[in-house]
């Protein structure tokens, strides 16, 4: 079946492609699952207005003053002199507002199409969606070893998102496969996402050609013309801190843009390596370097969905590494969103960062202090949600489960205070009285409402010390495994149309066979 074959297949075929995934879903096992959050509560601003006048008009210097580079791209650098930009050998220098004037094309939410429409996620405004880890080259196995990524890890770590029901989103390179050669390990990634879960996925960007065959495959999923007008991958796009955009990163952005596919364009920042020491000096970078990417977007494609975003953390000044969890990142957080909301675009930060080398309570303490400025900050997809160890380098099946839980109070979290009649309680406080030896435990109030009233951890222990105890005196690291061997070994691929399977199975393979191995 060739390519072309397949996109006709597929068309406008949403899931998977036609009736006979319909039919294969309605008998498929249902694997629970939160719907993406959507906020009712308020966003914390930490900038007053004079602040992000002074914070914008600093990085209007920048980006007019000293500029932003793009890096062995000469098409780039020649869109730019033709949007007005003043372009000198590789750094382009922007008038003010040009790279605000161009923003103004992206939109400020947009769908993120699953292969099951039940599990598209929107991105923008109030929703926040829960992504995994992304990109760590090592695993903490559920043996507790430490070793380089493999296929199979890749595909458990997929298996273990699609099991979670508070993770909205299956992510991208949750652990770097190393058993695969680097050419071919894109190809891999991208089919596991897409037969291994039917939740939302992200593409590759480590070279334009990788992201052209992410695009191709998602046609082949849902049908050619569905792509063109419709947002089904969402990629990451690092800015090179300070101020520079690569070719790599160059080259995946213009195949995403124009094929109207999301793109989160996002400064990697360690305070006081890659941006100044002070929050305001970071935020000041970040927005310039932000607005130029953006703003190339929307020249590749004007109207690409695109997620204004920053990766922030401040870094040991006795060690040298990055540390997370700290107070600056967050505040770092806060302001970005705050621009973000004002440029009416979706932002992207967050997650569940820390520089534990194990799931202790270094990593519990770290990750809560991101975890709730996530929520608090009003992000609106957040990467390394769960699984994120060791600064990054480490994608950890234990915590993984562990931050899905906390992922899943986040969502009790942003419901709010109900204050509807149920949620006043005065029929209970009628009935209940007052007095010596009142309780509401069995108030009929109560009975109503005690399996959702309260937020019941699947992973903290609240027993007795002696019920504790008889169960095995079990950790929250080893009550964590379990749950992740019970996902992975209970796993069930959700239904796919055959045809669309073959042709997906056909695409890697012929594109493994036409090219010899490389591993750097």
């Amino acid at each position: 079946m060739s390519e072309t074959e397949t996109g006709r297949r597929g068309r406008g075929g949403r899931a998977g492609g036609g009736a006979a995934a319909r039919r294969a879903s309605r008998s498929n096992t249902k694997v629970a699952s939160f719907p993406y959050i959507t906020r009712k509560i308020k966003e914390f601003d930490i900038l007053d207005d004079e602040a992000m006048e002074i914070i914008e008009r600093n990085a209007d210097t920048v980006l007019e003053e000293v500029g932003v580079e793009f890096r062995d791209d000469a098409e780039a650098l020649d869109m730019w002199k033709e949007a007005g930009a003043d372009v000198q050998g590789e750094r382009v220098h922007f008038p003010k507002g040009l790279c605000r004037e161009l923003m103004k094309t992206a939109p400020s939410t947009f769908t993120q199409h699953a292969r099951n429409p039940e599990r598209s996620v929107e991105i923008g405004g109030k929703s926040t969606v829960f992504a995994p880890v992304y990109g760590p080259p090592f695993v903490r196995a559920l043996d507790g070893e430490r070793r380089y990524g493999t296929m199979e890890d890749f595909r458990n770590i997929v298996k273990m998102a699609y099991a979670a029901p508070a993770m909205h989103h299956s992510g991208g390179t949750v652990v770097e496969p190393s058993d695969v050669a680097v050419n071919k390990r894109h190809l891999d990634m991208v089919h596991a996402h897409m037969t291994l879960s039917d939740k939302p996925y992200m593409g590759s960007v480590t070279a334009p050609e990788r992201a052209a065959d992410t695009v191709e495959m998602s046609k082949i999923l849902f049908g050619e013309e569905f792509v063109d007008n419709n947002c089904v991958v969402t990629s990451l796009i690092n800015i090179n801190s300070p101020l520079v955009m690569d070719d790599t990163m160059l080259g995946a952005l213009k195949v995403y843009a124009r094929a109207n596919q999301a793109c989160i364009i996002s400064p990697f920042i360690v305070g006081g390596a890659m941006s100044p020491v002070t929050v305001a000096g970071t935020l000041t970078q970040v927005l310039a370097e932000a607005q130029a990417a953006i703003a190339f977007s929307q020249l590749c494609r004007p109207g690409a969905p695109v997620i204004m975003g920053t990766f922030a953390t401040s870094i040991s000044m006795q060690s040298g590494a990055p540390a997370f969890g700290t107070p600056e990142p967050s505040q770092v957080l806060y302001g970005a969103a705050q621009f973000a909301r004002k440029f009416n675009l979706p932002f992207r930060s967050g997650g569940s960062l820390t520089g534990s080398k194990l799931p202790d309570a270094q990593a519990a303490y770290e990750s809560a202090n991101t975890l709730n400025a996530t929520l608090l900050g009003g992000v609106n997809f957040s990467l390394h949600a769960a699984g994120w160890l060791e600064g990054g380098l480490v994608s950890s099946f234990e915590k993984f489960v562990m931050d899905c839980d906390q992922l899943a109070a986040q969502q009790k979290m942003a419901q709010g205070v109900a204050i509807d009649e149920n949620g006043q309680a005065l029929d209970a406080i009628r009935e209940v009285g007052l007095g010596e030896g009142s309780h509401y435990l069995g108030a009929a109030h109560t009975q109503a409402n005690f399996q959702t009233a309260f937020f019941r951890s699947e992973i903290a222990d609240n027993n007795s010390f002696e019920q504790w105890e008889a169960e095995g005196a079990k950790s929250a690291p080893e009550r964590a495994r379990e749950k992740a061997e019970q996902w992975i070994n209970q796993h069930e691929a959700p239904a796919m149309d055959p045809a669309v399977r073959e042709a997906l199975d056909e695409f890697v393979a012929v594109k493994k066979n036409s090219m010899p191995d490389a591993f750097t």
